[in-house]
């Protein structure tokens, strides 16, 4: 897959890709995204754990370059609710200047992936993994902002979910009404606000509305500023964060998740798109571009960055055909930023709690989830260990075990479906039918054993003991049509039993031996071990070949 951004393969056909309507419409919908991603960018940087300023900046700088150099016509990027988590425990734990240096790491890490073309293989996480992930930081975003739409004024909050909801049960009784009530319209206008009032979404709508409310009667309801003080106005200055060989180290694993996180977002979310408008994104460059993003976004103080899926949706449904449409979002949310900072500060904590509260139940996707209750049981299970670790430990631990368990659970399953079998009645049957087999000397001194599914570790011990007890006979064959692939493990079994019968004087023949553990076998030798001349096309030619060895013995 080409490493090439898409805008510059556009750019070779602009009179085609770019004529002036759909420049407009680029434009337009870049100006729709950007009052969508406006409050949504505030939101997720204060559930982040960092001020307001943080979540404009990485959608402006982030967003920019990434729409810039991505492998995607529509992607839009910018910080998104699944990273929230992920970024307020590397803030408590490394602090601002660890989370930048985790943030710059993953980029670095994202774009070796990119030029690796490990694009492909983001693709194939297990859906019941990503499902239970996801659904997992949904509902600890979720969680994260009771305090806020409660107004319950809690100041040491436990990491932990279980000390944490059993802290806000012993405060519900401290809610504060006039809070809890411009949460609630918050929440209403979000839910029932026109969808066809493009320019100024229901989000958008909620923060207006809900912040020239609490400031014209003065309510005693918490705001951006009396919660973070003054929060600066304008892009900072970019700057290489403090960094050094032990921090690396140290940050590397936090590091990893970003990126992994980052380009599985990233990748989902560009396939989406490409389901939308029936085009194909280039993968491993939209991995370079994200790593780009993140790096530029770490330089400016940003926050980690991906593709966003609503943003990306949003995007399209308003006519964003081009990677203009992203860069103008960028620019147009610049332009506000710089514009309203002054006013941002006058919007009520329990207002962005409603908006996460409604991010948080789109992430869930909980009819996904209901789902995937239909599946086999394994699926089952890895979906409930890897939501139930997201929720009570960590993303990263999730990510982790739930990968293994699925790796564990697939291979079980493609043990299940190997076999080996004896296949002696069977080529016999066919044999008494063909004048030029001696039906005699097959049925006396050949041995036909058919293998079925792949050949690999998790299958060799039953090779092993299946072929352990064979008849006394002077030739095995092998019929191999039925195994697409084998690995290492899968040889060295298949040279264990070749040695046990060269011992005993028995030749071995491989039949209709497929193009991969053809060329695997020819690496290892195994072919000029056993003779060439004993790899046969198919069964007929293994018979006769058998013939001509027992005939020779003799």
């Amino acid at each position: 897959m080409k490493l090439k951004p898409k805008l510059l393969s556009l750019l070779q056909h602009r009179k085609k890709e770019f004529p002036r309507e759909r420049i407009i419409a680029d434009l337009t919908a870049g100006l729709v995204v950007a009052c969508i991603a406006l409050p949504l960018s505030i939101a997720l940087a204060i559930a982040s754990g960092v001020t307001p300023d943080k979540g404009l900046i990485t959608a402006v700088v982030a967003g920019f370059t990434i729409s810039l150099l991505g492998g995607s016509r529509v992607q839009i990027a910018g910080p998104t609710g699944a990273f929230v988590v992920i970024v307020y425990g590397i803030i408590q734990q490394y602090g601002l200047q660890g989370l930048l240096v985790s943030t710059l790491l993953a980029g670095i890490i994202l774009i070796i992936m990119g030029f690796l073309k490990f694009g492909a293989f983001l693709k194939f996480i297990p859906y019941p993994v990503t499902t239970g992930f996801t659904s997992g930081i949904a509902v600890v975003l979720f969680s994260t902002q009771i305090n806020d739409f409660f107004g319950l004024g809690l100041t040491d909050i436990p990491s932990a979910f279980f000390a944490k909801w059993n802290l806000y049960f012993q405060s519900f009784a401290q809610t504060s009404v006039p809070t809890l009530l411009i949460g609630a319209l918050a929440l209403a206008l979000i839910v029932f606000w026109p969808k066809k009032l493009k320019l100024f979404p229901g989000s958008l709508a909620a923060l207006v509305i809900t912040t020239i409310i609490v400031k014209v009667w003065d309510l005693p309801v918490a705001t951006i500023g009396s919660t973070f003080g003054d929060i600066k106005t304008g892009l900072i200055t970019p700057h290489l964060p403090d960094i050094n060989l032990d921090i690396v180290l140290k940050l590397l694993r936090p590091a990893f998740t970003i990126a992994f996180l980052a380009g599985i977002e990233s990748l989902l979310s560009a396939v989406v798109a490409d389901g939308m408008i029936g085009k194909k994104h280039r993968s491993n460059m939209e991995l370079v571009a994200t790593g780009c993003g993140n790096i530029v976004s770490a330089l400016f103080g940003g926050l980690p960055a991906t593709g966003a899926i609503a943003r990306t949706a949003a995007n399209i449904d308003n006519g964003g055909r081009t990677p203009l449409a992203g860069i103008a979002h960028s620019v147009f949310l610049l332009i506000m930023m710089l514009c309203l900072m002054n006013y941002i500060s006058l919007i009520p904590m329990t207002a962005l709690a409603a908006i996460l509260f409604t991010v948080s139940y789109r992430m869930s996707d909980w009819r996904s989830f209901v789902s995937l209750f239909k599946a086999p049981a394994g699926d089952i299970l890895v979906l409930l260990v890897t939501f139930a670790l997201t929720v009570v430990i960590d993303l990263v631990a999730a990510i982790e075990f739930g990968l293994v368990l699925a790796a564990v659970l697939f291979m079980k399953r493609m043990s299940d479906v190997y076999n080996v079998t004896n296949a002696d009645d069977d080529i016999m049957d066919e044999v008494h039918h063909k004048d030029d087999i001696d039906a005699k000397k097959i049925a006396k001194h050949v041995t036909v054993y058919e293998i079925n599914g792949p050949f690999f570790f998790g299958a060799a011990n039953i090779f092993i003991d299946t072929l352990s007890n064979i008849k006394d006979c002077k030739v095995l064959v092998l019929r191999m049509r039925s195994v697409p692939a084998m690995d290492a493990t899968a040889y060295h079994a298949l040279y264990k039993i070749y040695k046990r019968c060269a011992a005993s004087g028995v030749k071995i023949i491989l039949s209709h031996l497929q193009r991969q553990p053809h060329k695997m076998l020819d690496k290892y030798g195994f072919l000029d071990i056993i003779g060439r001349q004993n790899i046969c096309k198919n069964i007929d030619e293994s018979l006769m070949r058998a013939e001509d060895i027992i005939s020779s013995a003799q």
